[in-house]
C-alpha cells in the first residue's frame, strides 16, 4: 500500500487508456505534471454521406462493449444503422508500454452494398480552468541563480480571521483558499476572498541557499482595476506592502536588505478590509540588482503539430510543441488522404463540412487542431464484414520510426495482443451459474461502461489524476458516486477498487481536507472498505485505510476541528452546510422543501445520522480487528448510542410508520417533525426507512418498515424500490428521484435486509434489478442512471457507471461462484474457496444483535449438492439456484462456516 501514499491517481493503470473528454478512442498522458492529454479517435461513417462522431458528451451512436480491468484491451460498438444492421466494432489493445493496436471491424448485415469510411482523428488537449471550460493558460517563472520563487500555495499555514466551515474540508481536494487562475505559475494561486477581512494571514518558510546582500521581496498578484489590499509583513522582516489592482497580473516589490542563507519566515497579515478578489500567485526573493531578470513567460497553448511523413507508406508522425516525444500512426488501408481541422470542436464543424472535398485544411472557430487520416471509401458487399488494423505509438523520433518499420500484423506480438486482452475480460458467460447466463450480456455492457468511464486530467491536491467518473458529463470528482464506482470495480478487479477508494482518502493529519469531498456527503467509502476487507482480509489494507477512514468519520460525525455537521442540540447530523443534497437524491421532497423555505439551519434529515451510526460500526469492527484500540472502540460505542438515542427520541412517527425530518428552534432544540401541508410526515420515503441501515430499530419499527419496502402501494414498485412512498401526497411520476427507481439506495436496503435476516426481500430487490437492467441494456445497449416507475424505462445519462454499479454486486452475489456476501454486521476474519469453488471455509465475527438472525449468501459451483456446517453443526440452507446457497445464521459472535460439495 506504500505506493498509494500521497497520491489520488489510478497508479496501476498504463499511461494509455480511454481518458478522453471529447471523442471516444485511445488517449495517452503526454505530460503528467501539466495535465496534457493526446487523443486518437476513430470516426466511422458513410462515404460522402455522413460522419458519425463518437462524442462522449451526448448519445452519439457508440456503446462501450468490452473492457479488461487493466485497460490493456477495450472496445466500443458504433452503430451506423440501428440495430446492428451496419456498425463498426472498434477495439484497442496493448502491444507494449508505448504501442497500442487498433482494430476496426466493419459489418454490413443488410442486403445492400455499403460504402464506409474511417476517420483517424488525432489531437492534443490541455487542462481547463473549470470542468468542460476554456483552456488553462499558465506561465513559467524564470529567475537568476540564487533567487527563490515560492508558489502562493506553498504556505506553511493560511488562516482566515473568521474561520470557515470548509477550512478543514476544502472542496475538490483544493488547498485552503486555492483558486484556479489563468496566467499563474502552475495555474493556481490564493484567492477565495483571502485578505478581504482584517487579520487573514498566510505564513511561509523560505529556504535560501546563498546570501542576498540587498534583497528584494516580490509578490505576484492580480486584482481588479481600482481595488487594493494592504498586508503587514512579519517574521524575519517587519513592514507593510500595498497591492494595487490593474486587472492584470502585477508584481509589487519591497526592499528587505541583507538575507543570510537558511530558513526564513514570512507572514503576510491583512491590515484592513480589502478586496475580495485578490489572487496571489507567489512570492520571490532576489538580489535587487537582478530583479529585472525575474520573468513570467507564457507557456504555449499551441496544439497544432508538425506533420512528419512516416518511414513507410500509410504512416504519419506528429510532433507537438512542448511535448518531449512524438506520436506515430500507421494504418492498413491504401486509399486515404491527410486532412486537418483547425477548430475546437468537430460535432458541428465536421458535419457541416462533410461534403467539402477540395481543401485538405478546414478552419473553424477556436485554437484547437485535429489531424485527420481519412480512409475512404471502404466498400462492403451485402452481408459481409471487413477488419482493418492499425497502430499508434509514442517515443523519440528514432523509437517511433523503428516501431513503424517493424510493424507486421502477422507477428506474434500483434496477433496475441487482442487475444491476451480479451482473455482478461470477466468471463460473464462461462464463470457464472446457469441461471445467471441470461444476464451476461447486460453485465458485459455495464462492466465495459464502468471500466472505460475514466478521464484525464482531473485536478486535486495540486496534481492531475486519472479519475473514474460516473459519466463523462461529470468531468470532476464525485464522492458518493465514486464509492459506488469502487463497489462495482471490486467485482472486476480488486486493485482497481482499492485505488478508487484511495483516491478519496487523505493522509492522516491532513489539515486541508479530512477526505476528498465533492457533492453529496454520503460516506460510501466506508462501505466499500468493508466489502474489500471481507473479500481480501488484507492486514495491509486494514492498516492503510483505517486511520484515513477514521479521519473521514471524525469530520463526518462533527467531532473534528472545523466540522459543522453536528451543531444541533438534538445531536442529529446534517450536512446541508457542505452540499444541498443529504443523500444524493436531488429532488427528494422534504429536502427540496428545506431549501425552498431556507430551513437548512434548523432541520435535520435522518439518513445522515444513520450513516454516522453505520460507519461507526464498521470502524469499530476494524479497530477490534487491529487490536490495542479499546479507546477507539469505546468512542464508537458512545457515538452509536448517542446518535441512536437522538433518532429514537426525536424522529419516529408512530402514525406514519416512518422516521421524520426533525425540526429545531433557533437554539437547536428539537420541536417536532417536518410535515407536508397535508399534515403527512414529509419523509415517507427511503430516508425515513434509513434506521434499517443503521440497525437501530425496535422489532415493531423493523417489521413495519420492512413491510413498506415490500408493499406495492408503498415503496415497492414493479421495477424495484421507489425513492418516495407511492401513497405520499407529494409522490410524483415525473421527478428525477421522485417517481424513479435508482440502484444505490436499493443496495443499502438490500444489505439491510441481509442484516435483518429478510433474505427473500433481499433476493427480490436484486433479481428485479437484474431483470430491469437486462431488459433495457438489450433494447438500447445503454447503461442508464435510473428508471421511471411509470414506464419501467431507463433515463438519465446513457453511459452511467457510477450509482448503477450495484447491478454488478447483485450479479456476483447470486451468480458468480467464489462470492461470499454478508450483511453489514459481519467481519470476515478468514475465508477460502477451493479451486473450482466446490468448498468454502470461513471464520466470521458477528457484531450485530445476538437476538437477530442474519443471512449470508455463498455462491458455489453449480451441479453439486452441498453440506453446510455452522460451528461444527449441520445447518439447513435454502438453494436459490443451482449452487447459490442462502444461509440464515443465529446471532452467535464467532462463527466457523464450512461448505462442502457432497460426493
Amino acid at each position: 500500500m506504500q505506493n498509494l501514499v500521497g497520491t489520488h491517481d489510478q497508479k496501476g493503470l498504463p499511461l494509455w487508456g480511454p481518458f478522453t473528454k471529447k471523442y471516444m478512442g485511445i488517449s495517452h498522458i503526454s505530460n503528467s505534471e501539466q495535465g496534457i492529454r493526446f487523443d486518437l479517435s476513430v470516426f466511422p461513417g458513410f462515404y460522402r454521406r455522413k460522419v458519425d462522431i463518437p462524442s462522449v458528451m451526448w448519445e452519439s451512436g457508440y456503446h462501450p462493449w468490452e473492457a479488461s480491468p487493466d485497460l490493456s484491451y477495450y472496445s466500443h460498438r458504433h452503430e451506423l444503422e440501428w440495430k446492428d444492421q451496419v456498425y463498426a466494432d472498434i477495439a484497442y489493445a496493448s502491444a507494449g508500454a508505448d504501442i497500442r493496436l487498433i482494430r476496426c471491424k466493419l459489418v454490413n448485415r443488410t442486403e445492400a452494398e455499403q460504402n464506409l469510411v474511417l476517420h483517424w482523428m488525432a489531437s492534443l488537449h490541455l487542462p481547463q480552468v473549470h470542468s468542460h471550460g476554456k483552456v488553462l493558460q499558465i506561465v513559467e517563472v524564470e529567475h537568476p541563480e540564487g533567487a527563490v520563487w515560492l508558489d502562493a500555495l506553498d504556505y506553511e499555514d493560511l488562516v482566515f480571521a473568521t474561520p470557515r466551515i470548509t477550512d478543514r474540508l476544502v472542496y475538490d481536494g483544493l488547498y485552503r483558499a486555492e483558486v484556479r487562475a489563468e496566467q499563474f505559475v502552475k495555474g493556481s494561486g490564493i484567492g477565495m476572498g483571502f485578505a478581504q477581512e482584517k487579520g487573514d494571514q498566510v505564513s511561509y518558510q523560505i529556504k535560501l541557499s546563498q546570501t542576498l546582500s540587498d534583497a528584494e521581496l516580490g509578490l505576484r498578484f492580480r486584482l481588479p482595476k481600482g481595488e487594493s489590499v494592504r498586508f503587514s509583513i512579519a517574521g524575519n522582516w517587519a513592514g507593510s506592502v500595498e497591492l494595487l489592482g490593474t486587472g492584470k497580473a502585477e508584481v509589487v516589490e519591497v526592499n528587505i536588505g541583507r538575507c543570510l542563507p537558511g530558513t526564513l519566515r514570512l507572514d503576510l497579515i491583512a491590515q484592513s478590509e480589502g478586496s475580495r478578489h485578490l489572487e496571489l500567485d507567489g512570492i520571490f526573493l532576489v538580489e535587487r540588482a537582478q530583479k529585472d531578470l525575474i520573468k513570467f513567460n507564457l507557456v504555449s497553448t499551441n496544439v497544432h503539430p508538425e506533420l512528419i511523413p512516416g518511414p513507410v507508406p500509410n504512416s504519419l508522425i506528429l510532433q507537438y510543441e512542448g511535448i518531449d516525444h512524438v506520436y506515430g500512426m500507421l494504418w492498413q488501408f491504401e486509399d486515404y488522404e491527410i486532412k486537418q481541422y483547425h477548430s475546437d470542436e468537430l460535432d458541428r464543424f465536421m458535419r457541416h463540412n462533410v461534403h467539402h472535398h477540395v481543401h485538405p485544411i478546414l478552419k473553424g472557430e477556436g485554437e484547437g487542431h485535429f489531424t485527420n487520416v481519412y480512409l475512404r471509401p471502404i466498400p462492403l458487399s451485402a452481408q459481409s464484414e471487413n477488419t482493418l488494423y492499425g497502430m499508434v505509438t509514442s517515443g523519440s523520433l528514432d523509437e517511433v520510426n523503428r516501431v513503424i518499420l517493424d510493424w507486421n500484423v502477422e507477428s506474434p506480438q500483434y496477433l496475441n495482443a487482442f487475444v491476451e486482452g480479451e482473455s482478461k475480460i470477466a468471463a460473464f458467460e462461462h464463470e457464472v451459474q446457469p441461471e445467471g447466463k441470461q444476464f451476461a450480456f447486460s453485465q458485459q455492457l455495464l462492466s465495459a461502461t464502468l471500466l472505460t468511464n475514466i478521464v484525464y486530467p482531473v485536478y486535486t491536491k495540486r496534481s492531475y489524476i486519472r479519475h473514474y467518473t460516473p459519466g463523462r458529463w461529470w468531468d470532476c470528482l464525485y464522492t458518493w458516486d465514486s464509492g459506488f464506482v469502487g463497489l462495482g470495480l471490486a467485482q472486476l478487479d480488486t486493485q482497481r477498487a482499492i485505488e478508487c477508494l484511495n483516491a478519496y482518502m487523505t493522509d492522516p493529519g491532513d489539515t486541508q481536507a479530512a477526505f476528498i469531498h465533492h457533492g453529496s456527503m454520503v460516506p460510501v467509502q466506508h462501505y466499500l472498505f468493508l466489502e474489500l476487507w471481507n473479500k481480501t482480509q488484507s492486514k495491509e489494507l486494514l492498516e492503510h485505510f483505517y486511520p484515513r477512514l477514521r479521519q473521514y468519520y471524525l469530520f463526518y460525525a462533527g467531532k473534528s476541528e472545523g466540522s459543522a455537521t453536528r451543531t444541533l442540540q438534538s445531536g442529529l447530523l446534517k450536512t446541508w452546510d457542505y452540499f444541498y443534497n443529504s443523500g444524493g437524491w436531488d429532488d427528494y421532497p422534504p429536502q427540496v422543501h428545506v431549501h425552498k423555505q431556507k430551513l437548512r439551519a434548523e432541520v435535520a434529515p435522518i439518513s445522515n445520522s444513520c450513516h454516522g451510526i453505520r460507519i461507526a460500526k464498521i470502524l469499530k469492527m476494524a479497530a477490534t480487528a487491529i487490536g490495542r484500540m479499546q479507546d477507539h472502540v469505546k468512542e464508537y460505542d458512545n457515538d452509536i448510542a448517542s446518535f441512536s438515542s437522538s433518532i429514537q427520541q426525536n424522529s419516529w412517527d408512530e402514525e406514519a410508520g416512518y422516521f421524520g425530518y426533525v425540526v429545531h428552534d433557533q437554539q437547536g432544540n428539537p420541536t417536532g417533525l417536518l410535515r407536508h401541508e397535508s399534515g403527512h410526515n414529509y419523509n415517507m420515503g427511503l430516508d425515513g426507512a434509513y434506521p434499517l441501515v443503521a440497525g437501530i430499530t425496535s422489532k415493531e419499527q423493523e417489521d413495519r418498515l420492512l413491510d413498506y419496502l415490500q408493499d406495492p402501494s408503498r415503496l415497492w414498485s414493479p421495477i424495484g424500490l421507489s425513492t418516495v412512498d407511492q401513497s405520499a401526497p407529494y409522490y410524483r411520476a415525473d421527478g428525477y428521484w421522485n417517481g424513479a427507481v435508482w440502484m444505490p439506495h436499493q443496495w443499502f436496503m438490500w444489505k439491510a435486509m441481509l442484516s435483518h435476516g429478510r433474505s427473500e426481500g433481499a433476493h427480490r430487490i436484486a433479481y428485479t434489478a437484474l431483470g430491469l437492467w437486462k431488459k433495457e441494456a438489450e433494447q438500447t445497449y445503454n447503461c442508464y442512471e435510473h428508471f421511471i416507475v411509470q414506464s419501467g424505462r431507463g433515463a438519465g445519462w446513457h453511459h452511467f457507471g457510477g450509482l448503477s454499479t450495484p447491478v454488478l454486486n447483485w450479479f456476483a452475489a447470486y451468480y458468480r461462484p467464489g462470492t461470499l456476501t454478508c450483511g453489514y454486521d459481519v467481519w470476515v476474519n478468514n475465508s477460502e474457496f477451493s479451486k473450482g469453488n466446490t468448498s468454502l471455509y470461513a471464520e466470521i465475527r458477528y457484531f450485530g444483535d445476538s437476538t437477530h438472525e442474519h443471512t449470508i449468501i455463498a455462491c458455489m459451483n453449480f451441479g453439486h449438492q452441498y453440506r453446510v456446517l455452522w460451528n461444527g453443526q449441520e445447518i439447513k440452507v435454502i438453494s436459490l439456484s443451482d449452487g447459490t446457497l442462502e444461509i440464515r445464521l443465529p446471532g452467535d459472535k464467532e462463527v466457523r462456516l464450512s461448505i462442502k460439495a457432497l460426493e
